[in-house]
């Protein structure tokens, strides 16, 4: 078994080899201001994700941190994987309850679903590295207890092909 994460933090900061001009632009990130300003994309039925993680704000580089706001269109679906790198707390900040929900996940197998037929559902994501890494489970699924029906929409399938696949996974005596 491997385990990896953000190396100490030793310094302030890191500058890129390319960045030869270190001023308030380089610490100031503006990649979700079109979110903010706009909200969510209209009309849409996939999950989507906002990110700043080191490849889209390089002044993260060393500093153990990653955000994510996350869009959940009515019945969709963040499909099942895991962080390699990092631990995370999920801030649910609007779905049908009206209720304000904090999760933390480790690197084990998890998965996002909004089953509301109707409502959408925003999140903030958070994570201890400013790389936390995403590895897709398919296989490692059919070995966990995540429902038939988010299984389905994860892998955009019928919840009877999740059952044969689970049912030839499983050995014969």
């Amino acid at each position: 078994m491997a385990i990896a994460g953000d190396a100490d933090i030793l310094s302030d900061f890191m500058v890129p080899a390319n960045v030869t001009l270190v001023n308030g632009s380089f610490f100031t990130f503006t990649g979700m201001r079109t979110f903010v300003r706009s909200g969510p994309p209209p009309n849409t039925t996939t999950f989507t994700a906002w990110k700043a993680s080191k490849a889209e704000f390089p002044a993260l580089n060393g500093q153990s941190v990653f955000i994510d706001v996350l869009h959940f269109p009515a019945g969709s679906i963040n499909p099942p994987h895991t962080r390699v790198r990092a631990t995370g707390l999920l801030f649910l900040l609007q779905d049908s309850t009206s209720t304000l929900t904090c999760l933390c996940f480790q690197r084990d197998v998890h998965y996002q679903y909004n089953p509301d037929s109707q409502t959408p559902a925003l999140a903030i994501a958070a994570f201890g590295s400013s790389n936390p890494g995403s590895v897709s489970i398919p296989n490692a699924v059919f070995n966990t207890d995540i429902d038939d029906i988010v299984l389905a929409k994860s892998f955009k399938t019928y919840v009877a092909t999740i059952q044969a696949l689970m049912a030839g996974l499983t050995p014969k005596p």
